[in-house]
């Protein structure tokens, strides 16, 4: 070949790529952590740091699903990280791990902002209080766009307030996660103003079906699975199950099963995208992380939106 083809054809190799919209910056490894180290960063310019887990052995140049990790009220990411021992379950399976603060600062932590739903103190947040869904966007959206995160497999779980704001974000931001995992959290909107013992229909409204799976101890005096407790929480985890399978579609009627000794789970199967409802029930569990993690990331990694 002469010198002048061999010319052509290194100039139509570097054409190529620019043909098919391939270009540096996707190519690039993920400039955020480090692989089996959790680290505490900012993500996108948002004046507001999170711990993030990078698993062992990832690819620094492959997006990663992403798990994000939400605090109980009065919390921190960096304790939920720590009682949660999901970075183990991260190393494991080959996903990102964040670990956020919530917005609004209470005692030695924080808590949620969910609109319309008294916090811990009381308070319902207003206005001047941060912007959690808008906060927790930016995160995913700037991970994305470093190329660390892979945007149609991005799902989140919370313990306790963590998982209330975990059942909101499905509310409200089903385009964005793929499914939640509420643990002693599950919520399906605000409770009714004039029967709180059943959730607003109109406080949950998301746009595309979300699949679901929930952790509970029958044992919870905080959160009770029967109902009750404080103004934020009043009806059952069963009602919200039934509202999050009608908001599915599901058709099939529920099934318990033992799933191990001491845990069964309800699950609604035949919903639209195959997006079923499972509750998980820890016989004697109390208001902690009983969350089985392998079985909550083998649930919700089953899902994208594409």
């Amino acid at each position: 070949m002469s010198g002048l083809s061999m010319n052509r054809w290194a100039r139509a190799l570097c054409v190529i790529p620019a043909l098919l919209g391939w270009s540096a910056v996707a190519q690039a490894a993920c400039p955020v952590g480090t692989p089996g180290l959790t680290a505490r960063v900012e993500i996108g310019q948002t004046g507001r740091s999170l711990e993030l887990h990078r698993p062992a052995g990832a690819d620094p140049a492959a997006p990663a699903p992403l798990l994000i990790l939400l605090h109980g009220s009065g919390g921190t990411g960096a304790r939920m990280l720590a009682a949660s021992k999901l970075e183990a379950t991260a190393d494991r399976a080959g996903f990102i791990l964040v670990a956020p603060d919530a917005g609004i600062p209470v005692g030695s932590g924080f808590v949620w902002n969910i609109p319309g739903v008294p916090t811990v103190t009381g308070k319902i947040p207003d206005a001047s209080d941060p912007d959690d869904v808008a906060y927790l966007a930016r995160v995913v959206d700037s991970l994305v766009a470093d190329g660390c995160v892979e945007r149609a497999r991005v799902y989140v779980t919370g313990l306790s307030g963590g998982g209330r704001m975990a059942s909101w974000l499905g509310c409200v931001e089903s385009h964005r996660y793929a499914a939640i995992a509420p643990v002693v959290g599950l919520r399906a909107g605000n409770p009714k103003t004039d029967n709180p013992q059943e959730p607003d229909a109109a406080t949950c409204q998301p746009a595309l079906p979300v699949p679901v799976i929930a952790f509970a101890g029958d044992n919870d005096a905080t959160n009770p699975t029967q109902g009750g407790g404080a103004g934020y929480w009043q009806y059952t985890m069963h009602a919200a199950e039934q509202r999050w399978a009608a908001l599915n579609g599901c058709q099939t009627a529920p099934t318990t099963a033992w799933v191990t000794p001491g845990v069964y789970e309800e699950r609604y199967a035949g919903c639209r995208g195959e997006a079923e409802v499972v509750g998980r029930m820890t016989v004697g569990g109390t208001h902690t992380w009983l969350a089985d993690n392998d079985a909550l990331w083998a649930f919700v990694s089953r899902y994208r939106r594409e």
